[in-house]
């Protein structure tokens, strides 16, 4: 596999960070799998992409091969997101892999520590992403002290403190309550508005895709292809007023009729 993160220079001109070209991914071990073919995705700089597909899809290897944790067996990843010390892209996963012996402050200032930012201006900067994800008061605080929606805050705020211009997502709310799950959403919108950060968000809910994304990528059963990439005509700023419209309605139907075969698909696996 190709990865083209120097082929082009990346400048403010440039109107995307990645384009994955003709990606597949085959995992070789006791039996062979194939999880990804011919994936083809352009993510448009400063744009919010929600990926929707059945489980087993691949939806979480194309998200690795993306933010380069992963290799594709076939295809190129062209990166125009310059390297420097700040990483290109920042992960948050669905289990939040915050580190329980360290503090929230020292979560949240992590990534900066491991970027060589000095003490004063990693906390200084922690301090203020612990506050925009509404955690103030529990910096000294351990994450066995807190919990899961807050722990969850800890990795998001983490990730923005980085200042990576890149957020990659894999099912960050899914193990949350419904109420949790809802705060979460709102802050996530709140905080990529300011930021306007290039997001890559995996969820198997359609109604948090649409509330999120600027476009939705239906993937396919294993192995994973894109189905269908719609875009969600939703204006921002957004909020959870847009699911009574009944074009909120109509899309989801519309997703989940492109999803139904699928998932059924999927099932023969299981």
């Amino acid at each position: 596999m190709e990865t083209t993160g120097n082929a082009r220079a990346a400048t403010d001109q440039t109107p995307y960070d990645f384009v994955v070209d003709d990606v597949s991914k085959v995992f070789v071990g006791a039996t062979r799998v194939q999880a990804l073919s011919d994936i083809d995705l352009t993510l448009t700089r400063g744009s919010f992409t929600c990926i929707v597909g059945p489980s087993g899809c691949g939806k979480s290897t194309l998200l690795r091969i993306i933010g380069e944790l992963e290799t594709a067996t076939k295809g190129r990843v062209e990166i125009n997101v310059p390297e420097g010390k700040v990483p290109r892209s920042a992960f948050v996963f669905q289990e939040h892999g915050v580190f329980p012996w360290f503090t929230v402050l020292q979560n949240v200032a992590f990534g900066q520590q491991m970027a060589s930012v000095g003490r004063r201006q990693r906390e200084d900067n922690a301090r203020r992403w612990i506050a925009e994800v509404g955690l103030s008061g529990f910096e000294q605080a351990y994450p066995h002290q807190l919990s899961g929606g807050m722990r969850q805050r800890i990795a998001i705020a983490r990730a923005f403190a980085t200042g990576s211009p890149v957020l990659l997502m894999d099912e960050p709310l899914g193990a949350l309550d419904a109420q949790t799950r809802m705060l979460m959403q709102e802050q996530l919108l709140r905080l990529w508005e300011i930021e306007q950060k290039t997001v890559v968000l995996v969820t198997h809910s359609i109604e948090e895709a649409i509330l999120l994304g600027d476009q939705i990528v239906v993937m396919s059963a294993r192995p994973g292809r894109v189905k269908e990439i719609i875009d969600v005509p939703f204006g921002r700023p957004r909020d959870f007023a847009i699911e009574a419209s009944p074009e909120f309605g109509t899309l989801k139907q519309d997703i989940w009729d492109s999803l139904r075969d699928e998932v059924q698909a999927s099932m023969k696996f299981s």
